[in-house]
């Protein structure tokens, strides 16, 4: 079996919940579904700005669904931009099962699908910006190795370089893999990305090690490239230092001429 396909991958990996769509209490909150392979759809919520203003297409952590977003879009709004989050395969109201084997050509088509979802909103001039949150680091930097013309930049949030250590640590049998290639390719797909790059990640992260998003970054030929580090932070508290964390991404916004 291919390690990608294994089921115990998608048991350490993917945490996937349920959310109801038009469940929002954002009178800009705009929720849809985008058709993928295998008659599955994924959900997405896009929390609507200014026209004009950049999109930022958002791929979240594990164990988040976009429609915990409703406190957060506002910060997004602060600086400028608009919020597009996309669920994973049986997150939110998306159907069918998560797997990393899925997740590559779903990304592919979220992205012929934003033009269309941007324009039904009013937002079809927008520059776009994709962004990544832990495992949402993998499909963001594919698209951005896949489609990167169409993006102004690169944000990428407590990522991960190596996807099998990543493994390790969350208590996959190490003897179980064997020594397999990394079937995600993060770090390959990154030195090959000259678009602006923002990292931003915890220096006390447990979960995923600053040293992975250190190594994005050495690893990005960009001319643009700025590593946000916070010291005191691990991996799911960044946002306690709100301030801060959307001033880095303010700041970026306006270094690539958004």
């Amino acid at each position: 079996m291919n390690i990608v396909d294994n089921p115990l991958i998608a048991q350490f990996l993917f945490h996937p919940r349920p959310a109801r769509p038009g469940s929002s209490r954002l009178p800009n909150a705009i929720d849809g579904t985008i058709p993928v392979v295998d008659d599955a759809v994924l959900g997405y919520r896009l929390y609507a700005h200014k026209p004009a203003s950049p999109v930022i297409v958002y791929f979240h952590g594990n164990g988040e669904v976009a429609a915990d977003h409703d406190d957060i879009a506002p910060l997004y709004h602060g600086v400028g931009a608009s919020l597009l989050i996309v669920d994973y395969r049986g997150y939110g109201w998306s159907t069918g099962t998560p797997s990393l084997s899925a997740m590559i050509p779903d990304v592919e088509a979220v992205h012929r699908a934003v033009p269309g979802i941007l324009d039904q909103a009013g937002l079809g001039r927008s520059p776009l910006v994709v962004m990544g949150r832990s495992l949402g680091s993998a499909p963001a930097i594919h698209l951005a190795s896949s489609t990167g013309a169409a993006y102004r930049g690169l944000i990428i949030e407590s990522g991960f370089a190596q996807v099998i250590p990543l493994l390790a640590r969350l208590g996959l049998p190490f003897g179980m893999l064997g020594n397999p290639a990394d079937p995600v390719g993060n770090l390959d797909k990154m030195k090959g990305l000259t678009m602006p790059l923002l990292i931003i990640h915890g220096e006390q992260d447990d979960l995923i090690p600053i040293s992975q998003g250190a190594m994005l970054f050495e690893a990005s030929p960009a001319k643009v490239k700025t590593f946000r580090r916070f010291a005191h932070a691990g991996h799911n508290d960044l946002l306690y230092y709100a301030e801060e964390y959307f001033q880095a991404i303010g700041e970026f916004l306006q270094s690539v001429h958004i």
